[in-house]
């Protein structure tokens, strides 16, 4: 719900977080972790002398989302609720939680990693999702099933696509492009005086898009039988493309905000702009229908346009002392109770449900731009999968940084990062 939930699917690397604190050893960190933020509570309205749960939360950007999740958990009336809502490094703080026997019993989480599934520390959640698992948003869903089994239940979905200025493509006598040699070509001519064509993130699109370009060529970061998805010279070409966009000096860089926020692209600093649908209330303000929003452009033969979507899911720690009532809140809140979970989704900010029932429900979302960015996730939305891992994300990272800015040959960039996804591939699946 803040602009950074976009990077729950994608690119952050979050697992710079958690290796500090791992690092960092033993109880202590633990207990200095949890000590942090552990007076910033709010306890649920259960039955009185009814059990309590522990419940956490990241801190979220728009105004109203503390204030609802306290109002849900004290709804709930088999057991007292306590929320917590986390400042600073979430996921450094969840993953360190769950070493500890004082960590929640329910919390959400970009994850549950591989890592984190496969050393036991969350629990299996396929009986409390049930027959919805078919209504979930399947994209979104998938990253958080391990052999068959649901590790966490999908809260809302986030994503993120290109806008444009309807005015200025017109002016410049440019048509919405609906490929990546078509965006590289319209950029440049929609660069003249102070204004860029497009601006994908301050450098140059490798924060931004993650394996955007990848689905865009028809490829995938990991394959369903866990092989790279990328091994191909289709890969190299796109990001070569990136390269192209940074040398014709198309790309806004620089510019006061980075690509979460879409200030360069109201201001008019940029006819396009890569961002999230997070930011589309806020464009719609200040442009009024001056805008249009396109998935990111197929390249190549076997291309299909691509938009990257993520969710925060609702997972239990293996940990918990009452998993089965942990179990049950996490099925009432995020199964059950569809209408908080279109309030919780609709009401602060804007993001689409993650059950697809809801999504064709949500009047937010019936036409204009919004209705194009529910069809995007639909058809083209890709997530990253389980197997790709924090290592992979980096390396990928890096991959990008050296072809987009410091011009590194494709292929041969393509080839070691084939070479440390496969490493990684091998590693987690010899836990299997």
């Amino acid at each position: 719900m803040s602009t950074q939930r976009s990077r729950t699917p994608g690119p952050s690397g979050h697992a710079i977080g958690r290796r500090t604190v791992l690092a960092a050893g033993g109880g202590l960190a633990v207990g200095a972790v949890l000590a942090a933020c552990g007076s910033d509570t709010g306890r649920g309205g259960g039955a009185t002398g009814a059990p309590e749960l522990s419940q956490w939360y990241h801190q979220y950007g728009e105004r109203g989302v503390e204030q609802a999740v306290r109002r849900y958990a004290r709804e709930y009336r088999k057991a007292q609720v306590e929320v917590q809502w986390r400042p600073g490094d979430y996921d450094q703080q969840t993953a360190t939680a769950l070493l500890s026997d004082s960590g929640p019993d329910v919390f959400e989480t970009a994850g549950p990693t591989i890592d984190q599934i496969q050393a036991g520390q969350v629990t299996d959640l396929t009986d409390a999702i049930g027959d919805a698992r078919a209504d979930f948003n399947q994209a979104v869903l998938a990253p958080k099933i391990y052999q068959g089994k649901v590790y966490g239940i999908p809260q809302v979905v986030d994503m993120q696509m290109l806008y444009y200025r309807k005015s200025m493509l017109a002016k410049a006598g440019v048509a919405p492009p609906s490929t990546l040699d078509g965006l590289v070509t319209a950029a440049m001519m929609l660069t003249r005086d102070q204004v860029k064509g497009l601006f994908l993130g301050n450098d140059g699109g490798a924060g931004a898009l993650s394996g955007t370009p990848f689905h865009a060529a028809g490829l995938s970061l990991v394959t369903l039988d866990g092989s790279v998805g990328f091994d191909d010279p289709a890969a190299a070409a796109a990001l070569g493309k990136l390269h192209t966009l940074y040398a014709d000096k198309s790309l806004l860089l620089g510019a006061p905000t980075d690509w979460s926020d879409p200030s360069a692209f109201i201001q008019g600093l940029t006819a396009m702009q890569w961002t999230g649908l997070w930011a589309l209330p806020k464009i719609s303000q200040a442009l009024g229908d001056d805008f249009g929003v396109l998935p990111f452009p197929s390249d190549g033969a076997r291309g299909k346009p691509s938009v990257q979507v993520g969710a925060y899911a609702s997972t239990v720690s293996a940990r918990s002392r009452r998993i089965d009532l942990a179990r049950d809140y996490a099925r009432w809140l995020w199964v059950e109770r569809t209408d908080l979970q279109t309030d919780f989704a609709q009401s602060y900010g804007l993001h689409i449900p993650a059950r697809l029932s809801l999504a064709r429900q949500a009047p937010r979302l019936r036409s204009g731009p919004t209705a194009d960015a529910v069809r995007f996730t639909t058809e083209y939305g890709y997530a990253e999968p389980l197997l790709w891992t924090s290592r992979s994300r980096l390396a990928l990272l890096d991959t990008m940084t050296q072809i987009i800015q410091n011009g590194a040959d494709p292929a041969a960039e393509c080839r070691g990062l084939v070479r440390t996804v496969a490493d990684e591939l091998t590693r987690v699946k010899a836990k299997n």
